[in-house]
């Protein structure tokens, strides 16, 4: 079975992307927690940050370089932002295909919780 984030990849659902290339897509979170909350995802299918592996080196380096370029064009990165990614069920993981967030636009706290 695919998950939302496959079917969003697919065109299946839609989502206000943001940025799409070869590797990847960036949408806006439909259930924002700060003014800026965009997800980043690679379109290979990589269940969580536990299922990368070293040939996967490559595609992480460009996530993270992607990651960046549009905390600038969203205007965040001059401030600051926070990237949070979830790993399995106690990491708060609710879709097993591996995802970036970039949350920015307000203070944001620390322990998040």
């Amino acid at each position: 079975m695919s998950t939302i984030f496959k079917r969003i990849i697919d065109r299946e659902i839609p989502a206000d992307v943001i940025y799409e290339d070869d590797l990847c897509l960036a949408f806006r979170d439909v259930s924002p927690q700060a003014p800026v909350h965009v997800l980043v995802i690679p379109k290979q299918e990589i269940k969580s940050v536990d299922a990368i592996e070293e040939a996967d080196a490559a595609l992480l380096g460009h996530l993270w370089v992607v990651i960046g370029k549009i905390a600038r064009e969203l205007g965040v990165a001059e401030d600051g932002y926070r990237v949070v990614t979830n790993c399995g069920k106690l990491g708060g993981q609710s879709v097993d295909h591996l995802h970036f967030h970039i949350l920015g636009g307000r203070q944001l706290d620390w322990p998040p919780g």
